[in-house]
């Protein structure tokens, strides 16, 4: 999570959407960084709601915009199956490794994810609160020109985006039936990722 104080900004670290690189970025120019612990650094609308906003009210600050970036969700699933290829978690529940996406897929779109799928949610990640706390500009992962040319103009400053935590790349292949049943499943995911800009 990114603050911006002076801005009135602040950018959520919603997982697998290049939020690492723009940390990079924007470090030098940020109020605060969050890097940890990851249930901070990833803090979700519902955790900044409750930890962060009342801190930023009391400091002078009735408003804060809320910026987050939403993958399309095939993509950011991918990006979750490929993640967690990684060698480092060879033989740990949460590995996919000698599984195939479409597999991967099947286990996320059921009731109970097993920890290997059990990697939440964007429209969840970005609920509204019933307070009316809610990102107030959503960007899609895809629209990054869009994004860097919000970031640049809201915050003065040019920006020279470095490539972070790159997945490595694996096939992505997707049956049919899989895909349907996911766009059944997760349908908020895709109607967040519709809504962004």
């Amino acid at each position: 999570m990114l603050v911006f104080w002076k801005q009135r900004l602040v950018m959520l670290a919603v997982p697998k959407t290049g939020t690492s690189a723009y940390a990079r970025a924007l470090a030098p120019h940020a109020s605060m960084v969050v890097n940890d612990p990851p249930e901070l650094k990833h803090a979700p609308i519902y955790r900044y709601n409750r930890f962060f906003r009342p801190m930023y009210e009391k400091m002078g600050a009735e408003h804060m915009d809320i910026l987050a970036v939403i993958r399309e969700p095939i993509d950011w699933l991918g990006s979750w199956y490929r993640y967690r290829q990684r060698p480092f978690l060879a033989g740990r529940p949460t590995s996919t490794q000698g599984m195939d996406f479409d597999t991967f897929c099947q286990a996320y779109a059921t009731g109970e994810r097993p920890p290997f799928a059990n990697v939440g949610s964007q429209a969840k990640f970005i609920e509204p609160r019933p307070n009316g706390v809610s990102a107030t500009h959503l960007f899609k992962y895809e629209n990054q020109s869009g994004l860097l040319d919000f970031l640049s103009d809201r915050l003065g400053v040019e920006i020279d985006l470095p490539r972070a935590n790159v997945s490595p790349k694996a096939a992505l292949a997707l049956s049919d039936e899989t895909e349907a049943k996911l766009r059944r499943k997760c349908a908020d995911d895709f109607a967040v990722w519709e809504k962004a800009v």
